[in-house]
Protein backbone atom coordinates (compact mmCIF):
# COMPACT_ATOMS: atom_id res chain seq x y z
CA UNK A 1 0.00 0.00 0.00
CA UNK A 2 1.17 3.41 -0.87
CA UNK A 3 2.29 5.72 1.86
CA UNK A 4 0.24 9.08 1.67
CA UNK A 5 1.33 12.68 3.09
CA UNK A 6 0.39 12.95 6.45
CA UNK A 7 -2.50 15.93 5.24
CA UNK A 8 -3.11 14.33 2.03
CA UNK A 9 -6.92 12.74 3.56
CA UNK A 10 -7.15 15.90 5.50
CA UNK A 11 -9.95 18.48 4.32
CA UNK A 12 -8.36 22.29 5.69
CA UNK A 13 -10.14 25.42 5.41
CA UNK A 14 -8.70 25.88 1.67
CA UNK A 15 -10.33 23.46 0.69
CA UNK A 16 -14.04 24.29 1.96
CA UNK A 17 -15.76 26.55 0.36
CA UNK A 18 -16.77 29.45 2.38
CA UNK A 19 -18.31 32.23 0.91
CA UNK A 20 -21.66 32.57 -0.85
CA UNK A 21 -20.92 33.70 -4.21
CA UNK A 22 -18.91 30.92 -4.72
CA UNK A 23 -21.92 28.43 -3.61
CA UNK A 24 -23.82 30.24 -5.99
CA UNK A 25 -21.53 30.30 -8.79
CA UNK A 26 -21.24 26.33 -8.14
CA UNK A 27 -25.05 25.89 -8.56
CA UNK A 28 -25.36 28.29 -11.00
CA UNK A 29 -22.67 27.27 -13.38
CA UNK A 30 -21.91 24.12 -12.59
CA UNK A 31 -23.83 20.81 -13.02
CA UNK A 32 -26.22 18.86 -10.85
CA UNK A 33 -27.08 15.78 -10.09
CA UNK A 34 -29.47 13.07 -7.57
CA UNK A 35 -28.23 10.23 -5.76
CA UNK A 36 -30.10 8.94 -2.82
CA UNK A 37 -29.54 10.99 0.27
CA UNK A 38 -27.38 13.56 -1.45
CA UNK A 39 -27.61 16.49 -4.29
CA UNK A 40 -23.89 16.59 -5.85
CA UNK A 41 -23.21 20.16 -7.67
CA UNK A 42 -20.18 20.55 -9.27
CA UNK A 43 -17.92 22.92 -11.14
CA UNK A 44 -14.54 22.03 -13.11
CA UNK A 45 -11.84 23.88 -12.07
CA UNK A 46 -8.20 24.56 -13.64
CA UNK A 47 -5.68 21.54 -13.77
CA UNK A 48 -3.30 22.54 -10.21
CA UNK A 49 -6.19 24.16 -8.79
CA UNK A 50 -7.48 22.36 -5.60
CA UNK A 51 -10.56 20.51 -4.98
CA UNK A 52 -12.99 22.08 -2.83
CA UNK A 53 -16.29 21.11 -0.80
CA UNK A 54 -19.48 23.14 0.34
CA UNK A 55 -22.27 21.51 2.42
CA UNK A 56 -26.17 22.69 2.74
CA UNK A 57 -28.10 21.35 5.30
CA UNK A 58 -31.35 23.14 4.79
CA UNK A 59 -33.86 23.21 8.16
CA UNK A 60 -36.41 20.87 7.18
CA UNK A 61 -33.97 17.88 7.00
CA UNK A 62 -34.41 18.49 11.14
CA UNK A 63 -32.81 20.30 14.32
CA UNK A 64 -29.40 21.60 14.70
CA UNK A 65 -28.00 18.24 16.08
CA UNK A 66 -29.32 16.39 13.15
CA UNK A 67 -28.23 18.97 10.66
CA UNK A 68 -24.63 19.03 12.27
CA UNK A 69 -24.25 15.11 11.78
CA UNK A 70 -25.33 15.25 7.70
CA UNK A 71 -23.01 18.16 7.50
CA UNK A 72 -20.31 15.46 9.28
CA UNK A 73 -21.06 12.57 7.21
CA UNK A 74 -21.33 14.40 3.81
CA UNK A 75 -17.73 16.23 4.31
CA UNK A 76 -16.14 12.73 5.81
CA UNK A 77 -17.29 10.92 2.58
CA UNK A 78 -15.43 13.60 0.50
CA UNK A 79 -12.71 13.67 2.63
CA UNK A 80 -12.30 9.57 2.40
CA UNK A 81 -12.69 9.94 -1.32
CA UNK A 82 -10.87 12.77 -2.18
CA UNK A 83 -7.75 11.00 -3.71
CA UNK A 84 -10.20 9.30 -6.04
CA UNK A 85 -11.51 12.63 -7.62
CA UNK A 86 -10.11 12.11 -11.30
CA UNK A 87 -10.18 16.10 -11.77
CA UNK A 88 -10.12 19.41 -9.12
CA UNK A 89 -13.81 20.70 -8.66
CA UNK A 90 -15.76 22.42 -6.63
CA UNK A 91 -18.42 20.31 -5.30
CA UNK A 92 -21.53 21.46 -3.39
CA UNK A 93 -23.33 18.99 -1.33
CA UNK A 94 -26.87 19.00 -0.53
CA UNK A 95 -28.46 17.01 2.12
CA UNK A 96 -31.49 15.55 1.56
CA UNK A 97 -33.86 14.85 4.15
CA UNK A 98 -33.68 11.00 3.54
CA UNK A 99 -30.35 11.19 5.18
CA UNK A 100 -31.37 11.31 8.45
CA UNK A 101 -30.54 8.56 10.17
CA UNK A 102 -28.70 6.59 7.53
CA UNK A 103 -24.77 4.93 8.46
CA UNK A 104 -22.15 7.02 7.22
CA UNK A 105 -22.10 3.41 5.06
CA UNK A 106 -24.48 4.07 2.75
CA UNK A 107 -24.35 7.84 2.88
CA UNK A 108 -20.53 7.17 1.27
CA UNK A 109 -22.22 5.09 -1.01
CA UNK A 110 -24.25 7.41 -2.12
CA UNK A 111 -21.04 9.92 -2.88
CA UNK A 112 -19.49 7.16 -4.75
CA UNK A 113 -21.98 6.46 -7.13
CA UNK A 114 -23.41 9.82 -7.98
CA UNK A 115 -19.16 10.55 -8.13
CA UNK A 116 -19.14 7.67 -10.70
CA UNK A 117 -21.91 8.84 -13.06
CA UNK A 118 -20.93 12.30 -12.78
CA UNK A 119 -17.37 11.04 -14.49
CA UNK A 120 -15.72 12.51 -11.68
CA UNK A 121 -14.56 9.14 -9.87
CA UNK A 122 -11.37 7.83 -10.59
CA UNK A 123 -10.70 4.13 -9.94
CA UNK A 124 -6.80 3.41 -10.43
CA UNK A 125 -6.30 6.35 -7.49
CA UNK A 126 -2.91 6.69 -9.29
CA UNK A 127 -1.48 3.90 -6.88
CA UNK A 128 -0.02 0.42 -7.18
CA UNK A 129 -2.56 -1.36 -9.62
CA UNK A 130 -3.33 -3.47 -6.69
CA UNK A 131 -7.60 -3.47 -6.16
Amino acid sequence: MDALPPDALGLPRSRRIKQGRDFARAKAQGRRLTQGCLVLNWMTMPDGASSRLGVITARRIGEAVVRTRARRLLREAFRLHQPHLSQPVDVVLVARPSIVGKPFKEVAGDYVTALKKARLFREDNGGSGQK
